[in-house]
């Protein structure tokens, strides 16, 4: 039987989204959700039955058109033409999975009842993603402030029988798929294209997987710092628990704690040490580490307020009889976030990158390269150089797009977010610092042969025992490129605790 999600006025969690993707569960629509649903679509027709004053994407034009004022018989072609005018999104298709999440995302905060959307345009919504009809969605075009517009016009195309779409990896026009599914067109109402098209789902995708992902990698850069100490011969003293309180951040505290418990009962790390400090790149993992985990508990706080909030306009009131035109779709709190996200995982990468040339550099009784013969072998030397050029494009890419704004819609639109752009960069960055924390895991586990017969901790030796079953202990040179692949699919499908 299928698992199913209903989608009522109860916030989402990460723990529930991460659930719903891998899971594979379906959607429905819980009473309380279809309920505030109706009752905001039934409000808004009795208004607009009785009312001629101008309402903002209601009777009117959009953007710099507010002052068009539209007549009833044209409003749903009002609403029809919006969607499809707004389409001009260009560049890579979204991935699949994000674009499962934007539906997911838009569905949930049509249920909050203040849209005043039809009860079988979100049935809809929510029937594609249970068929795994994916609207083909490009990466470039929201500013991400009059939300994500572009984005989410291509995302409801598929409604109109506009569009293509992905149906079992097999592309085809949405008119051919309405058919195969026996499917009408969705005739839009009043407000429902701008309900549709306002809101930051784009974004809040992008974000939501990327932080499920991030939670991942953080726990896995300790991991990797861990074995890089062992395999340096670090010293332990730096993460002791005095230290961490007298300078209480959290992800600080939170990261020596993990190191300790890692390292606990290592036969390299109880040995005396001839050497008295360690470079930064292994003595300040608490302060590095523990600063992204800060910033990326704070970018998560605001990307789940966010994936609750209603951010489509003008929004509806049913109980206090307003509508209210604001801006609650501009993507500020968002774009902010995701550029300080994008900084916090580089740094990551950075000093990751750093203690993988630590480790290469000949020191410490390690061979140069990290191979028994080199000059004949060159090892592991050019995996440092495919992570420093990593950790430079992650430098570029870490140049924030939020203290960016172009002016739109002849002026009405002065001020934009650029947090569609702060998103999808957000994504590269999240797969480049996974190959990062590949190459460390690779040239640690490398190191670690050569300290034998001492072992690591239990921990890490129980680790090591499964990673080497994908990655081998190079003994002569060969092709490198795999072990980095292989490296990346481990990390990618392992649970690390």
């Amino acid at each position: 039987m299928d698992t199913i999600h209903h989608i009522s006025p109860e916030p989402l969690t990460f723990e529930i989204i991460e659930e719903i993707i891998a899971g594979d569960y379906k959607l429905a629509l819980s009473d309380d959700a279809k309920q505030l649903i109706q009752e905001s679509r039934d409000y808004l027709d009795q208004k607009m039955a009785k009312q001629d004053d101008p309402i903002y994407g209601i009777n009117t034009g959009f953007g710099s058109l507010c002052d068009k004022k539209i007549s009833k018989e044209d409003l749903s072609s009002l609403q029809r033409n919006l969607v499809m005018s707004h389409a001009c999104g260009t560049g890579n298709e979204v991935h699949p999975q994000i674009v499962k999440l934007m539906l997911l995302f838009k569905a949930h905060a049509l249920s909050l009842g203040k849209s005043g959307v039809q009860l079988q345009t979100v049935e809809r919504i929510i029937e594609m993603f249970n068929h795994d009809i994916i609207p083909v969605v490009y990466e470039l075009g929201s500013l991400g402030a009059s939300g994500d517009l572009a984005p989410l016009a291509h995302l409801f195309l598929p409604l109109l029988g506009e569009g293509e779409v992905i149906v079992d990896g097999k592309r085809m026009p949405s008119a051919e798929m309405l058919k195969k599914q026996g499917w009408e067109t969705i005739t839009l109402r009043s407000k429902e294209g701008l309900a549709l098209l306002n809101g930051t789902q784009f974004m809040t995708a992008h974000a939501a997987m990327a932080l499920i992902r991030a939670f991942k990698l953080q726990k896995l850069a300790d991991l990797a710092g861990a074995l890089s100490i062992d395999a340096f011969d670090g010293i332990i003293a730096p993460f002791s628990e005095e230290l961490q309180q007298v300078r209480p951040h959290e992800g600080q505290i939170e990261t020596a704690r993990n190191i300790r418990a890692m390292l606990l009962d290592s036969e390299i790390n109880e040995q005396e040490k001839e050497h008295v400090q360690d470079p930064y790149s292994f003595r300040c993992i608490p302060q590095v580490h523990g600063a992204t985990k800060d910033a990326v508990s704070h970018v998560s706080s605001v990307v789940l307020t966010e994936i609750n909030s209603v951010t489509d306009n003008p929004t509806i009131f049913v109980e206090e009889d307003k509508i209210l035109s604001g801006g609650n779709f501009h993507g500020q709190p968002l774009a902010l976030s995701l550029d300080y996200m994008v900084m916090a995982l580089s740094e990551l990468g950075n000093i990751s990158e750093r203690r993988v040339a630590q480790l290469i550099s000949g020191k410490r009784g390690l061979p140069e390269f990290l191979v028994a013969n080199p000059g004949l072998n060159s090892g592991l030397m050019i995996p440092q150089y495919t992570a420093a050029s990593i950790v430079n494009k992650n430098k570029q890419l870490s140049v924030p797009n939020s203290i960016d704004s172009i002016v739109s819609s002849n002026g009405q639109e002065d001020h934009v977010s650029m947090g569609a752009n702060s998103a999808t960069k957000l994504s590269r960055v999240v797969d480049n610092l996974e190959r990062l924390i590949a190459i460390e895991l690779i040239n640690a586990s490398q190191a670690l042969e050569f300290r034998k017969p001492l072992k690591t901790s239990p921990y890490l030796e129980e680790f090591l025992a499964v990673f080497r079953e994908e990655v081998p202990f190079v003994k002569d040179d060969r092709v490198l490129y795999e072990d980095i692949e292989r490296a990346v699919s481990f990390i990618r499908s392992g649970s690390f605790e």
